[in-house]
């Protein structure tokens, strides 16, 4: 059997320093080890595509996070592992138990999952190999992972079989209670802008150092056609993980971070608000522009009318939630809150449609990667923490 602190500390020593992902009773000790407070931060989230968006964005400012969940999450973490890791070559360790191993008794629901995992990897073009049981063995198994991650700039899976893990206690501190936000908002009649109208207000009002990211679809296409810079990261697919990529970036840069999400994104994986209010660093700026209508497929509606962001931003546990009224209040406080404590929830409505025969980002995501990664871990602007996966 290998201990949790070895396998821990392998990870570690290869330049692991955020753990994220969703428990699995397999996973138990080394969850239960890293809960309890070792040099690795521990990110529990509310699903696992949400937790590689997360280790996603680390790597963009020059760290490295390990994502462990259970292979049935797997099915969960198809989408940014096809559409974001994959088109933008970012290398992600992940640790991937094995429930319904082939010959393995084990719960029914278990069972497809067990025996599709590595034609499944094999399928995504992730590679993969079964952790040892003999702790001798472990190193040459995670120097194996690394190497394939440094020459295909990919993710890699570590399977984890059952009883391989020794039995490890849980003394989890309790997670910060949530603060109690500032809310701002005026009465006033709304006067919607069109969206290439706020992002021009955005493009202008933030500052030449700081990081943005954007959601994908006219958004991040607009984003582009209006100014493309290197400070700029530009989600090509992954709907939905905009607010989890830019949150592993503020984790590890001490730059402000700006989200520039989506209406129908943002309800996409809504459960990300809650893992912002429990996890961001204070400089993530996360800003929601809501036209009700998925714009990129036609203008079908979203849900974005059952729903009020602002007040879900503060049941989150967002330090400042500002619900602005029209350009004027949202050109002012993004300016504040590149400056002001957060993480901050920036809410504006605007306007259906987009700009004719729009056009799309001609640079590629591996290239609009490494490009935002370089901006981002600029001299004296990374944290102290740093990746050994490049």
């Amino acid at each position: 059997m290998i201990d949790a602190d070895e396998l821990l500390g392998g990870l570690m020593a290869r330049g692991v320093v955020d753990v994220a992902g969703v428990p699995c009773s397999y996973l138990t000790p080394v969850i239960n080890r890293v809960a309890s407070g070792v040099a690795a931060g521990y990110l529990p989230v509310t699903q696992e595509g949400e937790a590689v968006a997360i280790a996603a964005g680390c790597w963009l400012a020059g760290a490295t996070a390990c994502v462990m969940a259970q292979n049935s999450g797997l099915g969960n973490m198809v989408n940014p592992l096809t559409s974001l890791t994959h088109p933008s070559r970012i290398p992600v360790p992940l640790l991937i138990s094995w429930r319904g191993e082939p010959g393995c008794p084990d719960e029914p629901q278990h069972e497809l999952m067990g025996a599709i995992t590595p034609g499944l990897l094999e399928l995504m073009r992730v590679g993969h190999a079964v952790l040892p049981s003999d702790a001798a063995e472990l190193d040459a198994c995670l120097d194996t992972g690394w190497a394939e991650m440094h020459r295909a700039q990919q993710p890699f899976a570590f399977v984890l079989r059952n009883g391989v893990l020794a039995a490890q206690q849980l003394t989890e501190p309790p997670l910060p209670a949530p603060v109690a936000p500032t809310v701002t908002g005026t009465p006033k009649a709304r006067d919607t802008p069109t969206r290439m109208a706020a992002l021009e207000s955005l493009v202008g009002s933030v500052a030449d150092t700081t990081a943005v990211v954007s959601t994908t679809g006219k958004t991040s296409r607009e984003l582009y056609t209006l100014a493309d810079r290197p400070q700029h990261f530009y989600l090509v697919g992954a709907m939905g993980s905009a607010s989890a990529v830019g949150l592993g970036v503020a984790r590890h840069t001490r730059r402000p971070v700006v989200v520039i999400d989506g209406d129908g994104a943002a309800l996409m994986r809504l459960g990300t608000l809650a893992t912002v209010g429990a996890h961001a660093a204070p400089n993530l700026i996360h800003v929601l522009l809501d036209n009700g209508v998925h714009d990129s497929t036609g203008g079908q509606q979203s849900l974005a009318g059952q729903v009020d962001f602002p007040a879900v931003a503060r049941a989150c546990g967002y330090a400042r939630v500002h619900d602005c009224a029209d350009l004027t209040e949202f050109t002012d406080v993004i300016k504040v809150a590149q400056v002001e404590p957060g993480p901050t929830f920036i809410y504006l409505t605007i306007r259906p449609g987009s700009i004719a025969e729009l056009g799309r980002p001609a640079v590629g995501p591996a290239e609009v990667a490494r490009r935002f990664r370089a901006f981002v871990t600029a001299s004296g602007e990374i944290s102290e923490r740093h990746d050994h996966v490049s």
